[in-house]
């Protein structure tokens, strides 16, 4: 089984919220970029909640997240999963996350990039004292009951707290 592995988070100092996803898929890995499949509605959505004209620069991408006082991360530092789905992920190596929450004290708010994200982190590792833990609907084109619109709803969640 192949080990597949995360990326270093986006992140400034300006951080005030931390999105998690669970580990970056195939195409993601082979493009070194989160949320690289044209699939995945993560930054279809993240343009859409602060009203920017969308964009398939990656180095935009992540302005917009800095920009916005965000930060995008993994729960999964490495894991062995087959293929992209998150149900196959097994084996998982933690990122550091209370040392990243350390580091960034701004960073009040984690929101977590579907279920997987958020049941992963709760197995793995403890939840910091002082941060507000918020499970989100996933972006990936698996979840196919969630059109944007939909997602939309609960993601603006982001808005009130950045």
């Amino acid at each position: 089984m192949e080990i597949k592995s995360s990326f270093p988070p986006i992140i400034a100092s300006s951080a005030r919220l931390l999105i998690l996803g669970s580990l970056p898929g195939d195409l993601s890995i082979q493009q070194q970029q989160y949320y690289g499949h044209p699939q995945n509605r993560f930054w279809k959505l993240m343009y859409h909640l602060f009203a920017e004209n969308f964009s398939t620069n990656y180095s935009d991408r992540k302005r917009l997240l800095v920009a916005n006082h965000i930060a995008l991360w993994d729960v999964c530092a490495s894991a062995i999963r087959p293929g992209s789905m998150d149900s196959d992920i097994s084996s998982v190596e933690v990122n550091n996350l209370p040392q990243l929450l350390q580091e960034y004290p701004a960073i009040k708010h984690v929101f977590f990039n579907g279920q997987k994200a958020l049941a992963l982190h709760d197995k793995l590792l403890k939840r910091a004292e002082g941060i507000n833990y918020i499970g989100l609907p996933s972006t990936s084109p698996a979840n196919a009951r969630f059109n944007l619109a939909l997602l939309s709803e609960h993601w603006k969640q982001i808005l009130e707290v950045k």
